[in-house]
This record gives structure tokens, sequence and C-alpha cells, in this order.
């Protein structure tokens, strides 16, 4: 599908997205990126060193332990959590710059990071991508033969926690035909970026028409 000629809105969407590992989120993500313009993945904290070819403020913003922990009790995050000793993290005055400017953010996180953001910013949209059910995402997590069984059982595990909090969001996309999936995916990001209350400008131009 070819990229949309579609004008930013005047306050961009922060979409919070959740999924077991698996189910297709990816995919879903890279279509939904290539095809709507000024929406891009929030650029997200780390007290982790920078990989080659990383650029700090592009592929992470890059902050020393100690300043991540003093921003913590800022409260200057949506959500952070720590991961194998490393801390990450979404900032809460470059997501608010950035949606201000209209740009539209994607955040990929998990079930207790979403609650943290849902409490920090209600505005936010958020999406649960589900399997059809439990068998096939398993079957899916074979097939791309990435995991061990270990790994596969681990992720298995934690699968109750994580579609039990579905009743939690706002939306749930079923990844069950692919392009159907597609369809919800994006249309509900289309739909959440043409709200009234986000096109000020555009009603602000027909409105008068009214008292003609």
């Amino acid at each position: 599908m070819s990229r949309l000629a579609l004008a930013p809105p005047d306050r961009g969407v922060l979409f919070v997205v959740s999924g077991p590992s698996g189910v297709g989120k990816s995919t879903l993500l890279k279509a939904a990126l290539a095809r709507i313009p000024g929406l891009s993945f929030s650029v997200s904290a780390t007290t982790r060193d920078p990989r080659a070819g990383e650029a700090d403020g592009v592929d992470y913003h890059f902050v020393a332990r100690e300043r991540f922990l003093a921003l913590v009790e800022e409260g200057a995050f949506l959500e952070h959590a720590e991961v194998y000793d490393r801390f990450y993290g979404t900032l809460r005055a470059p997501t608010e710059a950035a949606l201000a400017r209209g740009d539209s953010l994607i955040l990929d996180i998990d079930v207790q990071g979403a609650r943290q953001v849902r409490a920090r910013m209600p505005e936010a949209v958020h999406v649960m991508i589900v399997p059809p059910d439990i068998g096939s995402l398993e079957a899916r997590l074979r097939a791309r033969a990435t995991d061990s069984d270990a790994v596969i059982a681990g992720r298995m595990a934690k699968l109750a926690g994580q579609l039990g909090a579905v009743g939690e969001f706002d939306y749930v996309v079923m990844n069950d035909d692919l392009e159907a999936a597609h369809a919800c995916f994006q249309g509900i990001m289309l739909a959440e970026m043409s709200r009234r209350d986000r096109r000020a400008s555009w009603v602000a131009r027909f409105a008068p028409l009214a008292s003609h």
C-alpha cells in the first residue's frame, strides 16, 4: 500500500501498543509507519551504552544511571522499567513537545508500562494486539525458530498477565487474518488522528459557514 497524503493533526496522538511476543506487532507497526505520515516510534531513554551506529536522540536518549534515577524522582517519565540491570523509559517532555507539533508517536510497551502511561497521560490511545487463540500463538513462536523451548515456555507463562489485561485497552485488534488486522490497526490510528478535537484548524475553516 502506498503512503497516504494526510496532513498531520493539530495535536498528535500517543498510541500505546501492547501484545504478547509472537502476536505480530512488529509487522503491523512497520506497515503503519510506512503508510501513515507524521507517525513514528517514540524515542526511549536508556542507561545502556550506545551500540555501533546508534545516535543519541535518534535511537535512544542515552542517560547516565544516576541521572536516570534522578529523573525518576522528578517524575520526568511517563513510564519506566528495569530490564537486566538497565533502565528504560519514556520521557514526558520530548513526548509532549512532539505531540504539540502534530507528530503522532507509537510506544510499544508491555501491560505494566501501559498502566503507567494511562495514569500519567490519560488521553493516550491504548491498543492491544491479540492472537486468535493461545495455541496459534505458541505455533507462531515455534515457527520462527529463533527461541529455545525454555524461552518459549517462559513467554507462554507470561500470557495470562498480558492477555488478561485486554479489558483495560481502548481497542483490541485480533491478528488472525493479516490483511484485516492491518486495516483495523491503521483504521484506529487514522480515526484517532481525525477526531474533531485534534482537527481544530479544519473546524475553524468550515464552522463559520453555518452562519451563512
